[in-house]
């Protein structure tokens, strides 16, 4: 899996990072600035969790799973 976030829309509400801390990473303003990035498949249901919770839906989950 592979997260891909929309750093030009973030608001930095930090919610991706305070649900899935193990994946999210934020400033410490609350700015989401990772971009893409591969999640391990002992993470993805936390990818889903701070995906979730973002307030502005800037963070798109994408299967790296080839047909």
């Amino acid at each position: 899996m592979r997260i891909q976030v929309d750093t030009e829309r973030c608001m930095g509400h930090g919610m991706c990072n305070a649900l899935a801390p193990e994946v999210y990473e934020v400033t410490d303003e609350g700015f989401n600035e990772m971009g893409v990035v591969d999640v391990p498949d002992h993470l993805r249901d936390a990818a889903f969790r701070g995906a979730n919770a973002c307030p502005e839906r800037i963070i798109a989950l994408l299967d790296t799973e080839s047909a």
